[in-house]
């Protein structure tokens, strides 16, 4: 059980500053998932969080006391890394007992951390194999096992899942999630660059942008549904939002935008009447979009299809924009390449950002 502070904390390697002002309180019970885009510093976070890296500025705390000096082996946080780390010619009875075996516990308390573990993680009939003879999953649960059976303050995971192929994935992902149901009081911060683990396994999220630390910290949900800044509404979703440009006409409890391509767009994000008149992106996920025969957001022409057989997704041209418009339509939906849709959107899930930023949030 733990609470983490990080105050201004950052982090340099010479001129060049890789992570600078992140501000976050975790707290006692959370799982908190770290993801962004290669590069924003998401693992160098977490191993400065572990004592890996040095901190550069600010202060970082656990249960209040300051851990900036305090060697990694004093500050009562467990690893699991990305590649499994097992010592080959150990049993898996062995790999999660050596550590207690080095701070001298007696066998006594060793022998019921490894069997507590080991049910946790329905390892129990894996103790007396060596790791070739187990699966990918079995042997990242015994990197997850030998955490446990330290009883840390943290635990942190460093793309835990990244080497396992799609249903591995799948399966252990739900695993980590029992994991965490049955130690509540358990503080553990995860890094992944998987969406879908971040959205499924976190109690909050903290997407890290390149070189300009936190760009919003939330719920998943909170963070697909109001997202703060561009960045993060294009970053949280597969595919990403579709922002088309535009310049808001009405103003209200209800506004008005008429986009660049010729469509309206409404949308429930209040205005002032100083609004009118203002630059704006108007942002719509592909899965809000729905087909229409009457006022639009956007019409063109399906460049092309994917048929995932629970959903269609459709591809616009863009008059050579970088991004092309996508839709997610549920279903299968034949014939609709080389042809024109229009599309519209509830106004409740329109989005509305001026230099960036999320007007809602003003």
């Amino acid at each position: 059980m733990a609470e983490l502070v990080l105050k201004n904390v950052e982090k340099a390697y010479g001129e060049v500053k890789v992570l600078k002002n992140i501000n976050l309180d975790i707290k006692t019970g959370e799982l908190i998932v770290f993801v962004g885009p290669s590069g924003c510093g998401k693992s160098t976070l977490l191993r400065m969080i572990a004592g890996l890296e040095r901190i550069t500025g600010g202060d970082f705390s656990i249960d209040g006391v300051r851990m900036n000096d305090i060697p990694p082996a004093q500050r009562g946080i467990a690893m699991v890394f990305q590649s499994y780390a097992l010592y080959p010619h150990m049993t898996v009875r062995d790999n999660m007992s050596f550590a207690l075996k080095i701070a001298k516990k007696s066998p006594a308390e060793i022998e019921a951390a490894v069997e507590k573990a080991a049910r946790i993680l329905q390892l129990t009939p894996y103790l007396d194999r060596l790791p070739k003879a187990l699966s990918g999953g079995q042997r990242q649960r015994v990197a997850i096992g030998r955490s446990i059976v330290r009883d840390p303050k943290v635990y942190l995971f460093d793309e835990p899942l990244s080497n396992l192929d799609a249903a591995l994935r799948v399966a252990t992902r739900i695993e980590i999630a029992q994991l965490k149901e049955a130690m509540p009081n358990s503080t553990m911060i995860y890094v992944t660059h998987d969406q879908v683990e971040a959205m499924t396994l976190a109690t909050r999220i903290v997407v890290l942008t390149v070189g300009n630390g936190i760009g919003q910290v939330g719920t998943p949900l909170e963070l697909y549904e109001r997202p703060e800044n561009e960045f993060v509404a294009q970053f949280i979703g597969s595919p990403a939002m579709n922002l088309l440009p535009g310049e808001i006409v009405e103003t209200g409890a209800t506004t008005t935008i008429k986009l660049a391509g010729g469509g309206m767009a409404l949308s429930t994000v209040p205005t002032q009447a100083s609004d009118k008149g203002m630059a704006v992106n108007v942002g719509v996920r592909p899965e809000d979009f729905v087909p229409t025969d009457a006022a639009h957001i956007f019409a063109g022409t399906v460049e092309i299809t994917e048929a995932l057989g629970e959903l269609t997704q459709l591809y616009f041209e863009r008059n050579g924009a970088a991004n092309p418009v996508i839709a997610k339509l549920p279903g299968i939906h034949s014939g609709l390449r080389k042809t024109e849709v229009k599309l519209t959107a509830d106004a409740k899930k329109v989005h509305v950002f001026a230099n960036g930023k999320s007007l809602l949030y003003r």
